[in-house]
């Protein structure tokens, strides 16, 4: 919860709470009190949150018929090969909030997995609860595999200083930490409003080498400064096209 109010904290008052702002979590947000303060009244926020698979929720999964099985998809909106979602109902969802809808999809391992104890019938078994009506459950189910991407993130925080910590100290390397949490608010922030394409999905390292460490001249002339970039460099247009992008910008302020 508190990681959350953060996040929270550093949105616009309006997204702060209400329906629109979706929580997405792994399964440690798959609680009754975390599911339950997003919920609050006053708060009243959407929430995607992956639960832990528990021998009640297995006995559901292994009674749901095979007509109510729908394919899952992909984000491009074809059908997920050898994935299938449904919903659970009843008595699975005694004692949660009001309004949680309980969602399960099975596949196929890839060759050579080993199954767990709470999988089923040869099906690999993942499940998240959200409070989102009116969309397909396969829509849903794909809204919350896209929170993947949270690894993206954590993959960049090692390659932008997390890795090692430099210092002796603890309050030292706190520091350290809040100059890699700068550089990452960068780095998910730039690929949306300055890339575009591929680009977008850059890696900190070839940010680095393609952007970030591109030769450059500062020159100042009449009063106004002016950035020369190298012209063989490939992606000059790259960074020329993102200082565009980003001078269109409305002010914030």
């Amino acid at each position: 919860m508190t990681v959350t109010r953060l996040a929270l904290a550093q949105l616009p008052k309006e997204y702060r709470r209400g329906r629109r702002t979706l929580i997405r979590s792994d399964s440690a947000g798959g609680t009754h009190d975390f599911v339950a303060w997003l919920t609050q009244r006053g708060r009243w926020l959407s929430y995607s949150v992956a639960m832990v698979i528990t021998e009640a929720i297995h006995q559901h999964v292994l009674k749901v018929p095979a007509s109510a099985w729908t394919p899952a998809v992909e984000a491009d909106g074809e059908m997920r090969d050898g994935a299938w979602v449904a919903e659970l109902t009843g008595d699975v969802l005694h004692g949660w909030s009001k309004g949680m809808r309980l969602i399960v999809r099975k596949e196929r391992p890839y060759p050579g997995a080993q199954l767990r104890l709470i999988d089923a019938d040869g099906m690999r078994l993942t499940c998240f609860a959200t409070n989102t009506t009116g969309r397909p459950i396969a829509a849903l189910e794909l809204r919350h595999r896209l929170r993947a991407r949270a690894e993206d993130r954590i993959r960049a925080a090692r390659a932008t200083g997390l890795r090692n910590l430099p210092l002796h100290h603890t309050a030292q390397n706190r520091i350290w930490l809040e100059i890699v949490q700068i550089a990452l608010d960068l780095l998910a922030l730039m690929p949306m409003l300055a890339l575009a394409g591929k680009a977008r999905c850059w890696e900190p390292r070839r940010l680095r080498l393609r952007l970030f460490t591109a030769a450059g001249q500062l020159v100042t002339t009449s009063r106004r400064r002016i950035l020369r970039l190298a012209r063989h460099w490939p992606y000059t247009s790259h960074i020329t096209a993102a200082l565009e992008r980003l001078s269109q910008l409305p002010n914030p302020g």
